[in-house]
């Protein structure tokens, strides 16, 4: 049985390794993670999944790599996941995002490279990593993992994948079922994961200032994938975003982008426990905390940003939604 929000300590192990040959310090991550040495000994061992984000993060903190040390020789630095992200955020699609994507990775020189394969009514995505790479099993699982978690995050909705074929046998440990819930197939001619393509026409929903917010943690939200169907408000702060940037159209024309009467969407937000005037005051807040942690901006640029004439309606209005002056709030988050 595989425990959701544990890791098979064999993953540690394998961990561990790629840190050790990129020069980290084994027992100081051992220390700082509370993992006692003996149970790297024990093939039935389990850590809690945020022990194991930690341990992820020490390693790319530790390594200057966000490959952990599997890259043989070859590191992505820190940043190099968020600009991938940044360079994708605004496409009008998943399949644009993830073939956009796959490009940015190709402009290094790696040992694995992926790449979006159309089917009728499948995709494949496809990771090819040399035979002669270290840890191989773990980077192609990883791989695969990530990303479905990544394109479920900017759709709004979980991408279920139908089937996994792997180009290996099993390594030894279930794991992969945790990562994977679907049928999977060892031993093909290639790794990679299938979906329905009706998923790629799928929207984005997230955007830059969204985006921000999920950087600060994006390792633990892609392992937990809590990722739900899209709600209506939802739906509608990405229409406002995507389209209108930060003005705000008419409820009228929500109503006819949404395809419903006034009428069907106040009483669909009633029922959601929310209102059009409620979401534009989220945006607001979030957009203004955004450029609030851009500090080549003031406080009278940011409230023009925002659509305020004058920067004491900014600052009642920011009081209002955080129960703190903005200048006040940048010093507490951003100082």
């Amino acid at each position: 049985m595989i425990h959701r929000r544990t890791i098979n300590i064999n993953r540690v192990v394998k961990l561990l390794q790629g840190a050790a040959r990129s020069g980290a310090s084994i027992p100081d991550l051992l220390g700082q993670c509370g993992i006692p040495r003996h149970m790297l000994e024990d093939p039935e061992a389990r850590i809690e999944r945020d022990t194991f984000i930690k341990l992820m993060l020490l390693i790319m903190e530790q390594t200057q790599d966000e490959f952990l040390g599997f890259g043989q020789g070859r590191k992505s630095k820190p940043g190099t996941f968020s600009m991938m992200a940044h360079a994708v955020i605004n496409c009008p699609n998943l399949g644009t995002a993830v073939d956009r994507g796959f490009r940015f990775y190709e402009l290094f020189e790696l040992s694995l490279h992926s790449r979006l394969v159309r089917d009728g009514d499948q995709a494949r995505l496809v990771v090819d990593a040399d035979p002669r790479l270290d840890f191989r099993e773990v980077i192609i699982e990883a791989s695969l993992f990530i990303w479905l978690r990544f394109m479920s995050w900017l759709v709004g909705k979980a991408i279920e994948p139908q089937e996994v074929h792997l180009d290996y046998q099993p390594v030894g440990d279930d794991e992969h079922r945790f990562m994977f819930d679907c049928p999977i197939h060892y031993g093909a001619d290639s790794s990679y994961v299938v979906i329905r393509a009706e998923y790629l026409e799928l929207p984005l929903v997230q955007n830059e200032l969204s985006l921000s917010k999920f950087l600060t943690d994006s390792l633990a939200q892609l392992f937990d994938g809590n990722i739900h169907n899209v709600g209506l408000p939802a739906q509608i702060r990405a229409i406002i975003s995507n389209e209108y940037g930060n003005s705000f159209p008419d409820f009228t024309e929500i109503c006819q982008k949404l395809g419903m009467t006034p009428q069907t969407l106040r009483r669909r937000l009633k029922e959601a426990n929310t209102s059009y005037q409620e979401i534009k005051d989220s945006i607001r807040k979030d957009a203004s905390v955004y450029y609030l942690s851009k500090p080549e901006l003031s406080i009278d640029e940011i409230a023009l940003l925002m659509g305020f004439s004058e920067a004491s309606s900014f600052h009642r209005a920011f009081k209002k939604w955080t129960g703190k002056t903005p200048s006040s709030y940048r010093k507490e988050h951003f100082a």
